[in-house]
């Protein structure tokens, strides 16, 4: 019996030409297409196939968006990211959302094909070449986690408004402590998470979703 599946893509030569290569050896099925994050939910609304090949960037909504909808709505399919990017932080944020699979489209068809069968059989696929990139950066996910740990509920405080680009008295002001105490939570702080200014700790906080960037 061939894998059903929809293919999710903003560009219609990309979804055509993978249609071709899966359903060469009449063991993968194209059921569905997309052309957008919506349309893709729309479809899915009417064809549930075993996976769905889903590109990041598309108008209307995003595939990590899509993503998001299919777990918030338990949508029974497997999904495989299928991306031109190999950054990393796309890879983990893909794998926070419950990912079955993530390959890049310079892949061949022989390994999106196996791809699609790993994930059909209930196992996780990434692309061998980035694993050894998520794994480093899961490490540091883990290294900043203890870091964040370490910080007193003051310091917290304190280490979001600087880095929403509060003066120190401005700080003492909101949270009714004295200028120099807030000088003493900043180096506090810094020794914590092992940073030696302001924008570093800015650039700490974002990265590790502690303030809104707008």
């Amino acid at each position: 019996m061939s894998a059903k599946i929809v293919i999710a893509d903003d560009h219609s030569m990309i979804r055509e030409g993978l249609k071709q290569l899966l359903e060469m050896d009449g063991d993968v099925e194209v059921v569905g297409e997309a052309a957008n994050g919506i349309e893709c939910l729309d479809v899915l609304e009417k064809i549930i196939p075993q996976v769905l090949l889903l590109d990041i960037n598309m108008p209307n909504m995003n595939g990590l968006e899509v993503l998001e909808k299919i777990k918030e709505n338990n949508i029974n399919v497997k999904v495989i990211i299928l991306t031109v990017h190999n950054e990393i932080e796309y890879l983990l944020k893909a794998v926070e959302f419950g990912i079955n699979g993530y390959i890049l489209k310079e892949a061949d068809s022989s390994e999106l094909k196996k791809a699609i069968y790993n994930v059909i059989n209930g196992e996780t696929y990434i692309q061998p070449r980035l694993i050894p990139l998520l794994n480093a950066k899961m490490i540091e996910r883990d290294i900043e986690k203890e870091k964040i740990r370490l910080l007193t509920k003051r310091e917290m405080e304190v280490l979001k408004l600087l880095s929403v680009g509060l003066y120190n008295k401005e700080i003492g002001e909101k949270l009714n402590i004295s200028e120099r105490t807030v000088k003493n939570h900043i180096s506090s702080i810094f020794k914590k998470i092992e940073v030696t200014d302001r924008t570093q700790a800015a650039v700490f906080s974002i990265k590790n979703s502690l303030v809104n960037v707008f």
